[in-house]
């Protein structure tokens, strides 16, 4: 992995240095709402990530669904046989059903 150059120079007294006048632009006693507002900003990302995720995943679910029910066979659910009870005999092949 490679680095910037100017990445390469930045180190801790360059670093305090920002820090140092980011204090004196704007004032010690503005740091810290600044520092709870991108905290509080942070959250709120976080939070809207996670709804997507689960928006996402419901999304899946719901098409994954759709696609079973799609390509569910038909013939799942009939019963061979006739109301009265009887079983009836799989056709045999040149003759069809025995009822025919």
């Amino acid at each position: 992995m490679s680095l910037h150059p100017l990445l390469a120079i930045i180190d801790a007294p360059i670093i305090i240095g920002i820090l140092v006048i980011g204090a004196l632009l704007f004032g010690a006693d503005k740091l810290p709402k600044l520092a709870r507002s991108a905290g509080q900003a942070k959250k709120e990302f976080l939070m809207g990530q996670v709804e997507a995720d689960e928006a996402a995943a419901k999304a899946r679910e719901e098409a994954r669904l759709r696609t079973e029910t799609a390509h569910a066979d038909v013939m799942d659910n009939v019963e061979a046989g006739s109301f009265s009870g009887q079983g009836i005999a799989p056709p045999t092949p040149g003759k069809g059903t025995p009822s025919s």
